[in-house]
């Protein structure tokens, strides 16, 4: 493992840039010989920067680049070297587009294992500690990283695969762990299953959730509901399967520092959005030479600005991902995130589960709100929704336990525009 994280968290601006600049160039050095595909984007096969400045001088990556890429060769060719010399495959989750596989040689495993490290740091994990990892271990990258990093750290992994949440809640209790690593939705429907069966969540000795996988670990009202109801803190955690695992937050809450000594942000300027301080995550990998990405555009709307003092001075994103710039929906005149709705209807315990459809009436967007609740508490989110947001929202009463749920990704942001369309 690489030297302690909190380390890099008071470097200065100059240290954390020079830094930058001599991993991107040996990330360079290494992959432009081989890497067909950045080969073609930047037109030489020997790239070398004199400054970070030079960098916005590249053209971007997009998803539809990489997605493009792999449906023409069946691996996209943005991976450097032959299959051969790849130990890990994860796919993205699909939620916004085509899933892409994704390959890792043993270097660059490691490399998403040490850059893991920051989010134990900040959530305290020690070698005392017991991991449990309630998610499935399928193909999507989940948290399997984060299940390397705790094994090299020296904590007890429980890995929670292949159960029913009332299963899972038996196992814990069983295991006693001290960590719980899950999505902030399944933290929720875990909470909620324990109620339902009388399971004394409370009792259990757990005093970290690391969320991550979706919104939530930095929406204060989830964020609170979750704590409140595990009697834990909450750690937020923000990465992907074809970026890396580039983000942490604190016990405090609030937002999610980027990991600076594993990559560098930039923030792009949003043209619908000109009257908002939000800017466009993008994102270069340093060290993940197998499957590198520069200049990389998430898609993930931020608010961003750098800490002048506190316990780390990386690029601090105010609330996290604010919302993604594929996901608003403009209606009547209101922009509208799946976390803007979040933050209201996680606020009432009595929401079971929740669904957002984006539908489309004449030349217009409108949203409809399922709510697994009783009559009273929908008026009530209604109302909020109104103070909130400044938008009235049509909502349906359905039936309980008929919503989906998940140990992954929550697919609470239906969009039927273009079925209507079609019609």
């Amino acid at each position: 493992m690489q030297s302690e994280p909190a380390t890099s968290w008071q470097w200065s601006i100059d240290q954390l840039q020079q830094r930058q600049l001599e991993q991107l160039n040996a990330q360079l050095a290494a992959i432009m010989p081989h890497n067909r595909f950045y080969q073609r984007k930047f037109g030489k096969e020997h790239l070398q920067l004199s400054s970070l400045t030079e960098l916005a001088h590249l053209p971007y990556t997009t998803k539809q680049e990489l997605v493009a890429s792999q449906a023409a060769h069946g691996l996209s060719d943005h991976h450097t070297y032959a299959a051969q010399d790849y130990c890990r495959v994860h796919r993205t989750s699909g939620t916004h587009g085509s899933p892409l596989l994704v390959m890792d040689t043993s270097t660059d495993w490691q490399w998403w294992a040490d850059t893991w490290q920051h989010v134990l740091t900040a959530a305290e994990v020690t070698d005392n500690d017991r991991v449990f990892m309630a998610f499935s271990f399928g193909p999507f990258i989940g948290f399997w990283s984060a299940h390397e990093a705790c094994v090299q750290r020296g904590a007890r992994l429980i890995p929670g695969g292949g159960l029913s949440t009332i299963a899972r809640l038996d196992f814990m209790r069983q295991t006693q762990p001290t960590i719980v690593a899950c999505t902030p939705s399944y933290a929720l429907q875990m909470a909620s299953v324990a109620l339902e069966h009388g399971f004394p969540l409370a009792q259990l000795p757990v005093r970290r959730l690391l969320v991550a996988g979706e919104p939530g670990g930095s929406i204060p009202a989830v964020r609170e509901r979750i704590e409140q109801l595990w009697d834990a803190r909450v750690i937020d955690h923000c990465g992907a399967t074809e970026i890396g695992p580039w983000g942490f937050g604190w016990s405090t809450g609030g937002g999610i520092h980027v990991i600076e000594s594993s990559f560098i942000a930039e923030l792009l300027p949003v043209p619908s959005m000109p009257d908002t301080n939000l800017r466009e995550l993008v994102l270069t990998s340093l060290g993940r030479h197998g499957a590198p990405v520069i200049r990389y555009r998430t898609g993930d709307l931020v608010d961003a600005h750098r800490p002048p003092s506190g316990p780390c001075r990386f690029l601090w994103l105010d609330g996290g991902i604010v919302g993604r710039a594929d996901d608003m929906v403009v209606v009547r005149g209101v922009n509208v995130f799946p976390s803007s709705i979040a933050a209201v209807v996680e606020r009432f315990p009595a929401v079971m589960e929740y669904r957002v459809t984006i539908c489309r009436r004449g030349q217009l967007d409108d949203l409809i709100l399922d709510l697994e609740c009783d009559d009273a508490t929908a008026k009530a989110i209604v109302q909020q929704l109104d103070v909130a947001i400044g938008l009235r929202i049509e909502t349906r009463l359905v039936a309980p336990g008929s919503l989906p749920r998940s140990d992954g990704k929550a697919r609470r942001w239906l969009d039927k525009r273009e079925s209507a369309v079609g019609r």
